[in-house]
Order: C-alpha cells, then sequence, then structure tokens
C-alpha cells in the first residue's frame, strides 16, 4: 500500500482515463426508475424525498394554524369545538415541531453534505433511506389521526396528570406517545448518518480547519440529538407504561412527580430549539460569503460559537420551569446560562453583518429572506433575554407573549433561513432557479404577513391573554390584536402557497446544467451526477472553488481521487476525523427494498399497537426486524479485491474493521443514544427514590445481595467468552458454542433480575419507586431479546464462512453491543442496592 500523506501537492490522477470508465460508474450509481425508485438508497435522492415531505407537513400544520386563528379572529367564536380545538392546536405543534422542524433540517443535510464534503454518498445509505420511510410513513399515519377524532388533544409537550389515564382515558395521547417514538428513532438514525459521514467522509485534504461552517453545525446538531432526545424517548416511555400498565411514575398519591415528565421532557425540548437554529445558522454562513463575494469574516469565531451554543443548550432545560416551584438557587443558574447563550449567538450575527459589510450584497431573494432572518431573529432573542429573567417569565409565562416568542425564534431562525436556502440551492436539483420577481413578492408577503401575525400577540400577552385559550369575551379587550393576528397569518400562507407553485413551475422546467450561478466556494456546484462527482476532488484550502476554480473542469475530466469504480461497487473514500487523510475504500450498499419494508413494519408496530392490535402490530415489529437483519446479511460483504487504486500513486486496504472501521463508530455513536435513554431511567428512578421519606418505601425491600452477585458474574462471564471470540478468527464450531454459552450467560442474568424483583415483593403498580426499577429492567429485558438477535446472527454468519480474519466488522460491532448490555446490567444491580443504603446513611 502507498501512502497518501505526501500526495496532496500533485494531482491525485494525471493519467488518461479509460474510455469506459465514465459508463461503468454511471451504470453503478444509476437511480432506478418507475416504481423501483422506491429501492434508491442513494442520499440525493433521499434528501429530495426528505425535503419534500417536511414541507408537506410544513402545509399541513401551517394549514392547523390557520384554523386556529379563524377561531380566535374574533370573540366567542365557535367555528371549531373546545374538543376539536385542543386536537388542532396539540397537532399544529407537534408536526410543526416533530414532523416539520426537525426532519427539515436533516433533509436538507441529507441532500447537501454529500456534495459539500465531496463524497460519493454519506456512510450508511440504506439507514438514510430507512429513516426517511419510517417518517414519511409513520408521520402520514399519525397526521390521519385527526381526522378520526383520536389526535392527541393534551397540547404538544403532553404534561401529565393532564395526559394521564385519569384525565385522558381516550386513545389521543397513546397516539402521541407511540408516534413520536419512531419520529425519533428516525431522527437519531439520521443523526448518526450524519455525524459518522461528517468525520469520515470528507474529500482528501478537507481537514477540519477547511471543513464548512454548515458542515461544522450539523456535527454539533447532530452531537446534540444523540444526548438530547434519549430523554423524550425515555418520558414517553415511561408516560405510555404509565397509561398502559398503571405504573405511577407520574401520580403523586403512589409516589410519582408530574415534575418528572418536565425535566424529562425539556432536556429535549430546549436543545431542540438550537437543534433547529444552528443548521440555519450553518446555511446562513455558507450563503452570505456567495452572496457578498468575500469569505466570511471570524470563521474560526463562528465554529466556535456552534459548538459554545450547542454546549450551553443543555444547561437552559429547566428555562421552561420557572414557574414549577423549582428552588431559587436552581432557577437562577438557569436564568443566567439563559442570557449567557445569547453572547455566542450575537457573535454568529456580527460575523454575518461584517461580512455583508466587507463585501458586496446581491440584493437578490436569497438575500432578502436572509435580512429578513436576521431581523425577525434578532427581536425573538431580545425576547428570550426578557424570558430569561425570572420575575419577568413568572408573570408572562403562561401567556401569549410565549407564543410570540417561540414563533418569532423559530420562523425567524428556521423558515426565513430555509426560505434562503431554497432560493439559493435549488439550482442543484434541476438546473433552474426560481423566479426573481415572484420572490420578492413572496419574501413581501411573508415578511409582513409573520410581523403582522405574531407581533400583536407579545402585547396581547402583556394584556393577559393565556397560552391555548379557546375563546374568550370582547370584554377582555383583546379584539384587535387577533383580528390582526388572524390577518397576518393569512398574508403569511399566500406568501408560502405563491412559493410552492413558482417550485413546482421551476422544477417541470427541463433540466440542465446547475453551473455555480452564485460563484460560491463550496463544493456542492461542482458538476454532478447520481455518483456525485466523476471524481472525489483533492482540497488544499478553506474556500476551494475560489482558489482553485480549475476544480471545475479537473473534477469531472477524473483528474481527482477514485475517477471510476474500482469494485464495480458503489464506493466512496473514508478519511481520517481530523486531517482526512485518506483510510481506506468502503462498499456502500446499493438500492434496496428492504429499508422501507423495516420502515413500513416499524410505523406498523407503533401504531398498531397504539389501538391495541397487539397481533397484527407484533407481527409489524417481526417483519421490521427480518428486514433490518436481510439488508444488514446483504451489506455485510467485502469483495475478494482486498486493495484498491484510488488514484495513479495510491493504493488503500478495501474496508476495515474494529475502531479504524466507520460501522465501528456508528455502533458507538447508538451505544451512547442507548446510554443515554438508560441515563434518563436511570435518573427517573433517582428523583423518584429523593422524594421518599424512607426508601425503600413501604412494601418494598431491598433484593438479597445473592441475586445481584449472580447476574453480574453471568454477565460478565459472558462478556469474557464474547471478547475471546472477537480477538480470535470467529469460524470455528467451537466459536459458535462459545457466542451461544454467552447468550445462555445474558438470559440467565436476566432471569435472575426477574427472580429478584419478584421476591422482593416489588410490585410496579404498588409505587413509582418500584416502578422505576421495573422500568429499568424491562430496558435490560430489550436488550436480552437484542442479543438473542446478535448471537443468532453471529452463528449464522459463521456457520456460512462470512466471519473471517478480514471481514469480522459484524462480530466487533456486536462485540460493543454485548459489552454495553454488561456494563447495564451491573449498573442496574449496583444502583438496585446501593442507593437505598445512601438514602438511609
Amino acid at each position: 500500500m502507498t501512502a497518501a500523506s505526501d500526495t496532496m501537492k500533485e494531482l491525485p490522477s494525471s493519467l488518461p482515463r479509460p474510455p469506459d470508465e465514465l459508463e461503468k460508474l454511471d451504470r453503478v450509481w444509476r437511480t432506478p426508475r418507475g416504481l423501483a425508485f422506491l429501492t434508491s438508497v442513494n442520499n440525493t435522492n433521499i434528501g429530495l424525498l426528505y425535503i419534500g415531505t417536511a414541507l408537506l407537513f410544513f402545509v399541513l400544520a401551517g394549514i392547523l394554524g390557520l384554523m386556529i386563528r379563524a377561531q380566535l379572529a374574533v370573540p366567542d367564536a365557535g367555528l371549531l369545538t373546545p374538543a376539536t380545538y385542543n386536537q388542532v392546536f396539540t397537532m399544529h405543534g407537534t408536526v410543526m415541531m416533530f414532523l416539520f422542524a426537525i426532519p427539515v433540517v436533516e433533509a436538507i443535510a441529507v441532500y447537501l453534505l454529500p456534495g459539500m464534503l465531496g463524497a460519493r454518498d454519506l456512510p450508511f445509505p440504506r439507514l438514510s433511506a430507512y429513516a426517511y420511510w419510517a417518517y414519511a410513513v409513520g408521520g402520514l399515519g399519525f397526521f390521519t389521526s385527526l381526522f378520526v377524532g383520536l389526535a392527541p388533544d393534551g397540547g404538544w409537550f403532553m404534561y401529565p396528570p393532564l395526559t394521564s389515564k385519569e384525565y385522558s382515558p381516550g386513545l389521543n395521547a397513546d397516539f402521541w406517545l407511540l408516534g413520536i417514538g419512531f419520529i425519533e428513532i428516525s431522527a437519531i438514525a439520521g443523526a448518526i448518518e450524519l455525524i459518522v459521514g461528517i468525520l469520515f467522509t470528507r474529500a482528501p485534504g478537507m481537514t477540519l480547519a477547511r471543513m464548512p461552517v454548515y458542515a461544522w453545525a450539523m456535527l454539533v446538531v447532530g452531537v446534540m440529538i444523540v444526548f438530547a432526545f434519549p430523554a423524550v424517548i425515555a418520558g414517553t416511555t415511561l408516560l405510555e407504561m404509565e397509561r398502559a400498565f398503571d405504573w405511577p411514575f407520574f401520580i403523586p398519591d403512589r409516589g410519582g412527580d408530574p415534575i418528572l415528565w418536565q425535566h424529562l421532557f425539556w432536556f429535549f425540548g430546549h436543545p431542540e430549539v438550537y437543534i433547529i437554529f444552528l443548521p440555519a445558522a450553518g446555511m446562513v454562513s455558507t450563503m452570505i460569503p456567495a452572496l457578498a463575494g468575500t469569505p466570511l469574516v471570524g470563521h474560526r469565531s463562528i465554529v466556535a460559537a456552534l459548538v459554545i451554543v450547542g454546549f450551553f443548550s443543555f444547561a437552559l432545560w429547566a428555562h421552561h420551569m420557572f414557574t414549577a416551584g423549582l428552588g431559587v438557587l436552581e432557577t437562577s443558574l438557569v436564568s443566567a446560562a439563559s442570557m449567557a447563550v445569547a453572547i455566542p449567538t450575537g457573535v454568529q450575527v456580527f460575523a454575518w453583518l461584517a461580512t455583508m459589510w466587507r463585501g458586496q450584497m446581491r440584493m437578490v431573494a436569497p438575500t432578502l429572506f436572509l435580512l429578513g432572518f436576521l431581523f425577525i431573529f434578532v427581536l425573538g432573542g431580545l425576547t428570550g433575554v426578557m424570558v430569561a429573567l425570572l420575575p419577568f417569565d413568572w408573570q408572562a409565562h403562561d401567556t401569549y407573549f410565549i407564543v410570540a416568542h417561540l414563533h418569532y425564534v423559530l420562523i425567524g431562525g428556521l423558515v426565513f433561513p430555509m426560505f434562503a436556502a431554497m432560493y439559493y440551492w435549488m439550482p442543484l436539483i434541476s438546473g433552474n432557479q426560481l423566479s426573481e420577481r415572484v420572490g420578492r413578492w413572496v419574501f413581501g408577503l411573508m415578511f409582513v404577513g409573520m410581523n403582522l401575525a405574531f407581533f400583536p400577540m407579545h402585547v396581547a400577552g402583556l394584556l393577559g391573554m393565556p397560552r391555548r385559550v379557546y375563546t374568550y369575551g370582547t370584554e377582555m379587550g383583546w379584539d384587535g390584536y387577533n383580528l390582526a393576528s388572524s390577518i397576518g397569518a393569512l398574508i403569511l400562507a399566500l406568501g408560502v402557497l405563491l412559493f410552492i407553485v413558482d417550485a413546482v413551475r421551476t422544477l417541470r422546467l427541463p433540466k440542465r446544467e446547475a453551473g455555480n450561478p452564485w460563484h460560491a466556494a463550496t463544493l456542492e456546484w461542482l458538476p454532478n451526477e447520481d455518483y456525485a462527482t466523476r471524481s472525489i476532488p483533492d482540497v488544499r484550502s478553506h474556500e476551494p472553488l475560489w482558489d482553485r476554480p480549475q476544480l471545475m473542469t479537473e473534477v469531472p475530466a477524473g483528474q481527482h481521487w477514485l475517477p471510476g469504480t474500482v469494485t464495480g461497487r458503489r464506493e466512496t473514500i473514508i478519511t481520517s476525523p481530523i486531517s482526512a487523510r485518506p483510510v481506506y475504500l468502503q462498499i456502500l450498499p446499493g438500492d434496496s427494498w428492504w429499508p422501507l419494508v423495516a420502515a413500513v413494519g416499524t410505523a406498523g408496530f407503533f401504531l398498531l399497537l397504539t389501538i391495541q392490535w397487539t397481533l397484527v402490530s407484533s407481527l409489524c415489529g417481526v417483519v421490521a426486524v427480518a428486514a433490518v437483519v436481510i439488508w444488514m446479511w446483504q451489506s455485510d460483504r467485502l469483495p475478494m479485491q482486498r486493495t484498491a487504486r484510488v488514484s495513479d500513486t495510491v493504493t488503500l486496504p478495501v474496508g476495515a474493521s474494529g475502531p479504524a472501521s466507520h460501522s465501528w463508530w456508528g455502533t458507538m455513536i447508538m451505544l451512547v443514544v442507548d446510554g443515554t435513554i438508560f441515563a434518563s431511567f436511570l435518573f427517573a428512578h433517582i428523583h423518584t427514590t429523593m422524594r421518599l421519606d424512607v426508601c425503600p418505601p413501604p412494601g418494598s425491600r431491598v433484593p438479597d445481595a445473592i441475586w445481584p452477585l449472580l447476574s453480574c458474574s453471568l454477565l460478565i462471564a459472558g462478556s469474557a467468552l464474547i471478547e475471546w471470540t472477537r480477538r480470535s478468527d470467529g469460524r470455528s464450531g467451537v466459536h459458535r458454542l462459545t457466542v451461544l454459552v454467552a447468550l445462555a450467560c445474558a438470559l440467565g442474568a436476566f432471569a435472575g433480575d426477574l427472580r429478584s424483583q419478584f421476591l422482593a415483593g416489588l410490585d410496579p403498580t404498588a409505587n413509582a419507586w418500584a416502578a422505576t426499577i421495573a422500568a429499568m429492567l424491562s430496558y435490560q429485558g430489550l436488550h436480552a431479546v437484542i442479543l438473542v438477535i446478535l448471537a443468532l446472527y453471529l452463528v449464522a454468519r459463521s456457520w456460512t464462512g462470512r466471519l473471517s480474519t478480514v471481514n469480522r466488522a459484524t462480530l466487533d460491532n456486536c462485540a460493543l453491543v454485548w459489552h454495553y448490555a454488561t456494563l447495564q446490567g451491573v449498573m442496574i444491580a449496583v444502583v438496585r442496592q446501593v442507593l437505598p443504603k445512601l438514602m438511609e446513611g
């Protein structure tokens, strides 16, 4: 193998290209036509589907918003019944936050990042396809609950006890709790794809210092999703178990606490605001330099600001709980952090203004939306500082002032940058730009409509208008403000409608070469096809297309890295995460029906479980698991060729295993998600324990120490056997037997946990303390099922000769999962034994 570290001074491939090289590349990457298009896993195709579906939910949520404004336009209106109104405003918030805002930022990233990073594709294309289809199928199924009167009606934050079985006895709340579950799974799957893709598939030479700001923003956002979203998954699981099995996590009379839900929900909910804003900030930092014709001012400061905002966002969840009765010290610290986060945000705003000042902005449609973003978002940020002040928040917390602040931040922080991005990047889709004249009308209608709709809500809120109100009397003095807001919402909707008409017109035009209409510096403007660029560009600076304009001709001529297909399959180059040095050639999986089948099975499992079709729901779950196993079986296969020539002078290994492999890191990130979900369950147990006068509570006792000791011993023995198998070649029948023995140890440990729970009399329906232990054990039981699947999968691959000293990534990754399950089981045992003793002390 030739070292790749010294090849950056010359073109990677300067020899004449074989005449059929481009034809082979096109054949391998060609997008299927007709119904077979549903099998496509190319991230560019998936990204377009993702964006289109997210915009559909944006329109649907907007229609619900118009229904709300129609109801509130005049006093004592009866357009909607109180029950319908509750469903409509709950679905409006839920769809906007969960089915539009979060998916659209991932959708744009899935579409843009392969080109911006100079990669053929992101590393897990079938995972991206699964994430999209689970979101699309499940989201549409969830939305239809509105048409049968089963839509959730407890607000998009679903606070108990309002959403407990006592006060919400129907299935409405269950649709939210189970429906949000698969949406979060989809978002986390997308985050894993983005993190690994940004770190490992950048073009050779694109060091972290040379990486575009947008990629930095999505890297920070991916990490935030990994740590924030598990909390809401844990919270929804606990509330659904309370509703389904009467485990009283949030019922005060049996030791539960409704505030626990708020902690879990807002640990997700406030970082979510920045998960939505930071990608938009990254897009703004990418568009402004191109439109101003000058490099971004303060590039390093902006990157640092992105990281700082991401870090601070996790200290702010109690920002939404100032009126929940927390201690003065806790709320004061959160208040200070809520104001401090404005500093790194302000750094970005001033850097954007300085870039505009230094360059010469073209007054085109994207620029208008960017200026609108700056005006609206800064106003939203100012009111954000206001509600960070405790005395003011205590007065304004449950009023329409908060509704106004929320919409200024989200519409200003996401929607206006998104529309700027649509106008800016539309040529990448078909080579055609949206109408400039229509774009000015779209901006004018949206800008005027948005401010007319939401600015009066500040005043109405200060006059005492509460949130979530169904109607109001004329004597309250809110008439004019609500009528203005309703008119503004209609004007805003007309702007969106005009954009949709123009977008449809533009997409119907004949496709042509996109070129680089904005004279941008980033790589997504290189000529591209289904295989992205003809060759993977060699990056030598922060603004590659400005510093080396010849890339526009060299790359499509095949004069850079990997100009064709070496193995006859889809490929991309994996580079080192910091210096972007070529490490190995990754074989990418091709198009397949299995991600779609798995997604339909996943959505069917959650949705049918909601309406208590248990048998059919279970069958859907089996179909989902089987489809994932089949697609993994197909994907986990390296070609006979062990090395690949990726340039005239560089040869790389094909595939990798262990920490050198991208799949190993994908598994590690998945386990971080896994561990964060468990940490949320553990937090629930500690929170419940701290509220007890006596621990354990009357009627419960700590299990005898022999059972946890036995369980831990079996788990550690099983992990040791798996590790011994991993360090060997993994082929012989002895090793298959070892895996099965390790599985027996894991199952025996879980059986011991259940036995100790029974002997200790820990009835999860009796009190919240026992219920939180049962929740942790249930989660460990889920891992026992996963270990059964992994063990059988390993045995099958070993039996068929698919595990070897070279092709062993599956064994390495399964070992990681096994060791995590052991660590989690040991942690449960330790907590069950030690925490009551600490409480006694």
